[in-house]
């Protein structure tokens, strides 16, 4: 074989490799280190909140969204109705339709079946690795993603388990930082995908409006639908800027 053929067939190797399974579970590792610390927190609180450890458990597995399982836990305290929290559950979900939206022409060629589970297994943080892994591709490597999600999915279990057995002897986990961890998290996926973008102006262009519409919005909305508008407004200006500069 010549150099040719090897450079040829190592660059083969080197792409499969990037794409397998495994390699989305390195590339998972990040978000397993925040969930850690997440997860536990979210099992803290459910504990606290009153709920038994299979509660927890399915939870996890059926709601499996870090935001919406601190928001349940804190309004069973409050003694909200189901219907109530359900909605809340709901209207805080949202988000997912933008996200999925944004990735889903990667997924094209996909059957409706595994569509349907990476559509279950996406998260704030998957969403951030998966989206700059695929900066460069036209579709998506289907291996790499199930090792990503799979991966963050089962930790994101074993995280909630061990924060509610140890639930019952944590009465304030504020006290250890545990509640500035989803926000710690966010700001790493957040520069690791600016960076590899390597589109610095135009992604600080589009930060810096998302930040003006949030606080302008403030004075009209309140109880975070500031947040949630402000993000529409300015991934829509980030589409035309996309687009058109």
């Amino acid at each position: 074989m010549n150099n040719k053929q090897m450079a040829v067939g190592e660059g083969v190797r080197v792409v499969e490799e990037s794409d397998s399974f495994l390699q989305g579970v390195k590339d998972c590792m990040p978000t397993v280190f925040g969930y850690l610390s997440i997860g536990f927190a979210a099992g803290v609180i459910e504990r606290t909140a009153g709920m038994s450890m299979l509660e927890i458990i399915l939870i996890s597995l059926f709601l499996y969204a870090g935001s919406a399982q601190f928001i349940a836990a804190s309004m069973l305290v409050a003694g909200a109705s189901m219907p109530a929290i359900l909605f809340a559950i709901f209207f805080v979900n949202l988000r997912y339709l933008l996200l999925s939206a944004s990735i889903a022409p990667y997924f094209k060629s996909f059957p409706s079946w595994k569509n349907a589970i990476i559509g279950f297994q996406l998260t704030d943080e998957t969403f951030g690795v998966a989206a700059n892994h695929l900066i460069h591709k036209q579709h998506a490597p289907e291996r790499w993603i199930f090792g990503l999600n799979i991966t963050a999915y089962v930790n994101w279990l074993i995280a909630n388990i061990a924060g509610g057995f140890f639930g019952q002897w944590m009465q304030n986990p504020e006290a250890f930082g545990l509640d500035f961890a989803l926000s710690a998290m966010f700001i790493g996926l957040l520069v690791l995908q600016i960076i590899g973008r390597g589109r610095y102006r135009r992604d600080l262009l589009v930060m810096a409006n998302a930040i003006v519409l949030t606080i302008g919005l403030s004075f009209v909305f309140s109880d975070g639908l500031e947040v949630i508008f402000a993000t529409i407004l300015a991934a829509s200006i980030g589409v035309v800027m996309e687009r058109w500069i």
